[in-house]
């Protein structure tokens, strides 16, 4: 009873955090999905394919159960570094999306199967550190896909000022342009005194 409340918990959060990272490229044309806006290059659909590939990873190489017969190049060992990051222009939104929404579910059916404490094997991490648990392979990739979800939060901002939480809840305090103009304002005046001390 205590192992499956558990369960439950760890997968609304999860669940909550795959879909906020769908959400976040929701009524956004092909371009502002996948265009860089870092340094580095992050953008909403690359991170959408990276968590496809984490949650496939760790729920299923992990513990016995790949997903993959014969996995893409952006996969696994040998793959580009950064490869899982960025959508090539022959992989459409619905192809990641859709694979993202797979991964789901093999994942959902691994953390239906086993127990928390069930042993399984991360080949990519350093031989003493492989084994490890269910439990703590669903926190790191809770913490992680809300890691990207963030970033998300702000790619999405920076492309048309769309912010939110969560489809239907932006927890943030009200005001309109003008109020965030100000606020904004404010914010780099304290910045600017700061930075002169």
């Amino acid at each position: 009873m205590i192992e499956s409340k558990a369960k439950e918990d760890l997968l609304h959060y999860l669940q909550a955090a795959r879909e906020a990272l769908l959400w976040k490229m929701e009524g956004l044309s092909e371009y502002d999905i996948r265009r860089p806006f870092t340094p580095t290059g992050t953008n909403l659909l690359g991170m959408v394919k990276h968590i496809a590939g984490v949650e496939l990873g760790y729920f299923g190489d992990t513990f016995g159960r790949p997903f993959f017969d014969e996995p893409p190049l952006w996969y696994g060992e040998g793959a580009e570094p950064g490869a899982d990051m960025w959508a090539t222009a022959d992989e459409s939104r619905e192809q990641i999306v859709g694979l993202y929404q797979q991964a789901w579910k093999h994942a959902d059916t691994t953390i239906a199967t086993l127990p928390l404490d069930a042993i399984g094997q991360v080949s990519w991490w350093p031989e003493e550190r492989r084994e490890t648990t269910l439990h703590h392979v669903l926190v790191r990739v809770i913490a992680d896909t809300n890691r990207h979800a963030g970033h998300a939060d702000i790619v999405r901002e920076l492309i048309d000022g769309a912010v939110g939480l969560w489809k239907g809840k932006d927890n943030m305090p009200a005001g309109d342009e003008a109020r965030w103009e100000d606020y904004r304002r404010r914010l780099e005046r304290a910045a600017r005194e700061a930075g002169r001390s």
